[in-house]
């Protein structure tokens, strides 16, 4: 068992140094002194160690018993075990008679750093591994889906449950990699639910998965943008993916996440919090950016010419407010007499009928294509 190393080894001896008036030794499953009070000892083989190890049992060396025993000194060992396994053993310079009331104590606390060692080591190497399914997930990278199920299974994450990625952005781009690395440990300690992954330097994904019926992805963007305002001090930006189920709907999350971001960052850039629910059109969209269709449905728009720019935001404002004349005239502020003007001259130039569904939705997907980020 290579848990005891050198470096926790000297933390076992500053620690227990630090209550004990004696020398203390820790020696490793070999019997060598690889951290001590007295660092001139370290790297001799400990005699005393070597039969403590073999009876597994506490071994007391006097002074005699020392005499007939190369480099030996006296004092008392005593084998250490983490969850059962021998990993070498503690060691306390003195007279038997003096050191032993210390002995235990000794032990206890050296075997409780290195169990607290190994804790933290599996944790970190759980996280790891959740970290890395996440980015073959969101990456699309298909291995084969018997592995990843059994990888999943594996680290007690249960896909069946419906789940959203949320996509944190941070806004300086002179942030360094550890801000996110130190803002991610933070979310681990607090949320130990949420599976996280650095997919950039600046970005953070976060996959939570929640129960139905009770709190859904909308209340748990709140609770988690709270938590967020919280933990990260550097201005940043959230965004909620579309909610899926399954394995598979993690990339579909996560990409509608990043579409959703990038729709609110272009429209609305002073908001801090963006989800897919509030652009699901734009978004579904998207897709549509080459292609011959593609250039057919931003054509109404490229046929406004020099006016484009005016009529644009007129229309986009229009849809915004479900073609009420009133409050877009008002959200404009033009007159209502301007705005009926705005969108005849949009019809003559477009040729599309406006109090026609097909046509106005046609424009309306038109509208949504051109705008910025689209």
């Amino acid at each position: 068992m290579n848990i005891l190393s050198t470096e926790l080894a000297q933390d076992i001896v500053t620690r227990t140094m630090r209550i004990i008036p004696y020398n203390v030794n820790v020696m490793d499953a070999n019997g060598s002194i690889i951290a001590s009070g007295n660092p001139a000892r370290i790297g001799e083989l400990h005699a005393g160690t070597l039969l403590a190890l073999a009876k597994k049992l506490t071994v007391e060396i006097d002074d005699a018993s020392a005499r007939n025993m190369h480099g030996a000194q006296p004092g008392i060992n005593l084998p250490l075990t983490v969850h059962g396994q021998l990993c070498g053993a503690v060691g306390l310079s003195g007279a038997p008679d003096e050191v032993r009331q210390f002995g235990e104590l000794v032990r206890l606390t050296a075997e409780m750093i290195l169990e607290q060692a190994q804790l933290a080591g599996e944790l970190q190497r759980n996280a790891r591994y959740r970290e890395a399914l996440v980015l073959n997930l969101i990456n699309g990278e298909h291995a084969n889906p018997a592995d990843l199920a059994a990888w999943a299974r594996r680290l007690d994450v249960q896909f069946e449950r419906p789940h959203v990625v949320y996509l944190l952005e941070l806004d300086d781009s002179n942030a360094a990699a550890t801000d996110l690395q130190a803002l991610q440990l933070r979310l681990q300690a607090r949320a130990t639910a949420l599976l996280t992954a650095a997919a950039g330097p600046h970005e953070l994904v976060l996959l939570d998965f929640y129960d139905a019926p009770g709190p859904g992805p909308d209340k748990q963007l709140l609770a988690l943008a709270a938590l967020l305002r919280e933990l990260c001090p550097q201005p940043h930006k959230l965004t909620m993916g579309i909610a899926m189920q399954d394995m598979e709907g993690v990339a579909t999350s996560y990409q509608s996440a990043k579409t959703a971001a990038r729709l609110g960052r272009a429209r609305h850039p002073r908001r801090h919090q963006y989800s897919y629910y509030d652009h699901v059109l734009p978004v579904l969209l998207s897709g549509l950016n080459s292609g011959w269709q593609a250039a057919q449905l931003r054509a109404p728009m490229e046929k406004l010419g020099k006016n484009r720019e005016m009529l644009q935001r007129t229309l986009t404002c229009w849809f915004a407010h479900d073609g009420h004349p009133a409050a877009t005239a008002e959200a404009l502020h033009i007159h209502r007499n301007t705005l009926d003007y705005r969108l005849r001259r949009v019809g003559e130039i477009t040729g599309l009928n406006l109090t026609r569904l097909e046509d106005r939705f046609l424009l309306y997907i038109s509208v949504l294509l051109s705008s910025p980020g689209s």
